[in-house]
């Protein structure tokens, strides 16, 4: 039987087309057998400024604290679409980070001290959908002012929160948030680092009345 060009040509095409099914059934095998390592996620490299502190001891308000330089003060007139108890609110900034810590003072005798407690353990409460803990520990600073002290995990909108109080007279609160999306993960070494100073303004706080 004599066999045409087109004849040789289709033999040649077929014998492809079976090595190359072959071959990709070898390689699905393989690859069933292999393990697979995913790349872990990764986020932008920050550099952080150095640690260096400022007072914050402004006439007329009823404290004084150590801020870092790199932060800046912001008078808070209002909350929540509010006008805010008294002059005393502040937010300190941090614009390279897209954070600040929230001040809000309120005086005892004004609002019953077992009330704003309650309320400070109920603003840290509501973040417990998300949190996977909520830790709250007592403070008594080198200075001899007390308060709590509330590290909040999981993907919360702040981490960070605390008060401080002379249980008679003075009532200070702290929040720390940030202008992002909450993600423990990402927000977790800035979170830190600001941290560093939450901690270092409140060893540093005083009242001055």
């Amino acid at each position: 039987m004599v066999h045409g060009p087109w004849s040789i040509v289709n033999k040649f095409f077929r014998r492809i087309i079976i090595a190359t099914g072959i071959l990709a059934v070898a390689f699905l095998i393989q690859s069933c057998n292999s393990s697979f390592t995913p790349k872990p996620k990764g986020y932008y490299k920050i550099h952080f400024p150095e640690k260096k502190y400022q007072v914050f001891d402004q006439p007329g308000y009823p404290y004084s604290f150590e801020y870092p330089q790199y932060a800046q003060i912001v008078k808070d007139s209002t909350f929540f679409g509010e006008t805010t108890e008294n002059p005393w609110w502040i937010n300190i900034e941090f614009p390279e980070f897209k954070g600040r810590i929230y001040i809000s003072y309120k005086s005892i005798g004004k609002n019953r001290f077992d009330t704003l407690v309650k309320h400070a353990f109920v603003l840290t409460g509501k973040h417990s959908a998300k949190a996977y803990s909520i830790d709250d520990s007592l403070m008594l600073t080198p200075n001899g002012i007390s308060g709590i002290f509330f590290a909040v995990g999981g993907d919360v909108a702040t981490a960070n929160q605390f008060y401080l109080t002379d249980s008679s007279k003075h009532f200070l609160r702290g929040a720390m948030y940030f202008d992002a999306t909450p993600n423990a993960d990402s927000l977790g070494i800035v979170n830190r680092f600001i941290l560093q100073d939450m901690k270092h303004l409140i060893n540093t706080f005083r009242w001055k009345q």
